[in-house]
């Protein structure tokens, strides 16, 4: 069932806003950091009295008392304390309802992310850097060919905007997607002991997973974020997340313009992909060892040797990277305020009604 918006916040109806073509810019790797205002909350501390505490506790009889630690243990959870948590948004997707960009989606789930899922959890959003794919095109034309820019230069101030008034610091860095970004970010996050969840439809994150990664994407059909989790992937893909990018160099993907190997040799699917690698490890691995002695039938055998570097290749343009020149600053692992979230959303899709209500008035006059 659609988790249904705050009664606060209303949400316009499919708004489009026209894309700019893309114009080529020189990658220049220097990270760009939107600081956001510092808001300061005096702290309250709610207090109960001594004898309602006690009434509450011995109003259950002792006899049906348990720990916390027997009661995690017998639902099967840790009794550890929970790391805590920090959100990774990819902003670009979220920017485009299907292939037209589109302010109104943006607001829908980022207030949706905001009410349900991210709570007062730091957030982190990433955008893409300008000239963030050219290498990647040069190694493959085809790669993101066909897509339109991300955010653009007339929506990107207002989608930044709303993010830095709701305390959310943005990071850019030119030369490299938001992808690269937030692999390398993730790594510095989770050596100083935190969880990592990363809110993105992209499935180029799943390489990323484990115990202290997870993913939570937004759902158009449902009109919900949904966690995605280790135990999810192992579930779909039967194999671990550390094989997702060596899998993927094989069954390709379409919608970023990288094709598998199947058009090469037909016969070569997921199901012998993932009974080789569940075999070998990884991608390299497999080629290596397929160079020197059989690994499999012989149309499997013949693929990897004769087209080796094209998987290679492969796994040079889906794997992300870990090297950006960008530094965590602990200031965005407090946690956030939120007390800008309402008004801010509210302001933003009131903007965006008076600016479509205007064009679409120029138009009919037109």
């Amino acid at each position: 069932m659609p988790m249904p918006m705050p009664a606060t916040l209303p949400l316009p109806a499919a708004g489009i806003v026209a894309a700019s073509p893309p114009t080529p810019v020189a990658a220049t790797g220097a990270a760009t950091y939107h600081r956001f205002r510092t808001i300061r909350l005096a702290a309250t501390t709610a207090s109960s009295s001594p004898s309602t505490s006690t009434s509450a506790v011995s109003s259950t009889p002792s006899s049906v008392r348990h720990s916390s630690k027997q009661l995690a243990g017998r639902a099967g959870i840790s009794s550890k304390p929970s790391k805590p948590r920090v959100f990774f948004l990819d902003v670009n997707p979220l920017c485009f309802r299907g292939s037209q960009r589109s302010l109104s989606a943006f607001a829908r789930w980022l207030a949706l992310f905001f009410s349900h899922v991210s709570l007062r959890d730091p957030v982190i959003a990433v955008l893409d850097g300008e000239g963030g794919n050219e290498y990647r095109r040069r190694l493959l034309p085809s790669y993101k060919a066909h897509r339109t820019r991300g955010v653009g230069s007339g929506a990107d101030s207002r989608v930044v905007d709303v993010l830095l008034g709701c305390n959310v610091p943005v990071v850019r860095v030119d030369g490299y997607e938001a992808d690269d970004v937030v692999a390398t970010l993730t790594e510095q996050v989770l050596q100083k002991g935190y969880r990592v969840v990363i809110a993105s439809p992209d499935k180029d994150f799943k390489q990323l997973i484990s115990d202290d990664v997870q993913l939570v994407m937004p759902i158009p059909e449902i009109g919900r974020w949904s966690f995605y989790t280790l135990r999810h992937y192992i579930a779909q893909y039967k194999c671990d997340p550390t094989a997702d990018l060596s899998l993927r160099c094989f069954i390709g993907d379409e919608a970023d313009g990288v094709p598998g190997i199947q058009h090469l040799v037909p016969g070569f699917g997921r199901k012998t992909a993932v009974k080789l690698l569940q075999k070998h490890g990884s991608l390299e691995n497999l080629l290596n060892t397929a160079a020197v002695r059989t690994v499999g039938k012989d149309y499997a055998q013949d693929a990897l040797t004769k087209h080796a570097d094209y998987l290679r290749k492969n796994y040079a343009v889906l794997s992300l990277k870990r090297d950006v020149n960008v530094q965590l600053d602990d200031r965005w692992l407090s946690t956030r305020n939120t007390c800008n979230d309402t008004s801010v959303l509210s302001d933003f899709i009131l903007m965006f009604y008076l600016t479509s209500s205007l064009n679409l008035r120029k138009a009919e006059a037109k």
